[in-house]
């Protein structure tokens, strides 16, 4: 996509060609070869760029340090990448929206994976299988049951979950690694994440009830 990044308005009759797009036409156009083909690519990109440089900067406090030529190159990136993965999917478009609305949520999502990729590029994941629950409280009667319940919770980590469950929840609830950048790591997709967590999770609050550290209830009313 590295031919379409200009970030200029398009001039002549390829502007009043992408302009005369209708939401429902947009599919059509952006797979058949032609001169509407080429200006709408064109004014998607566009469009695509400008929201992206919008999000990477809203995300500017994460990334310190970087120059201003990174910060282009993360946004250049997220648009790339945002048009690649959007026109895969044309065919999911119902027109409830205006296109470009739609379109332009993929450019937003796209360069926040990009920001969140950056600041974690040079950081190390640990993934062993530590005990990562001990007790640093100096007063048991102060604390006496938030230390019996962090017992439990370290007891059911160690005895309801598997090795992979256990590393991926304290990826991911514990050391808050973003879950984009978890699955680059391991080579799996976030999909696969979000069901090792889940299961995770219930395999947790089953441990938590069973010691009496949770009710029923609470399982009940959880969404």
């Amino acid at each position: 996509m590295s031919t379409l990044s200009q970030d200029q308005p398009l001039a002549g009759t390829q502007a009043a060609a992408a302009a005369s797009v209708t939401p429902l036409d947009w599919p059509k156009v952006l797979v058949t070869q032609g001169p509407a083909q080429h200006a709408a690519l064109g004014e998607l990109h566009a469009l695509m760029l400008r929201a992206a440089r919008h999000q990477v900067w809203r995300m500017r406090g994460a990334l310190a340090g970087a120059t201003t030529s990174v910060v282009e190159e993360l946004a250049q990136s997220a648009a790339d990448e945002a048009m690649t993965v959007l026109l895969g999917k044309l065919d999911t478009f119902e027109g409830r929206s205006r296109f470009t609305t739609w379109a332009y949520k993929f450019a937003i999502l796209q360069a926040a994976t990009e920001v969140r990729r950056y600041v974690w590029a040079g950081r190390e994941i640990a993934l062993d299988d530590l005990d990562r629950w001990h007790d640093t409280g100096s007063s048991p009667e102060q604390h006496a049951e938030a230390i019996d319940l962090a017992g439990a919770v370290a007891r059911a980590m160690r005895t309801a979950l598997t090795p992979y469950q256990r590393r991926i929840a304290i990826a991911l609830l514990v050391d808050e690694v973003p879950i984009d950048v978890l699955a680059d790591r391991l080579g799996t997709t976030r999909g696969a994440l979000y069901k090792a967590l889940h299961e995770a999770r219930g395999r947790l609050r089953t441990a938590l009830e069973t010691s009496g550290h949770l009710s029923s209830t609470a399982r009940r009313r959880t969404p």
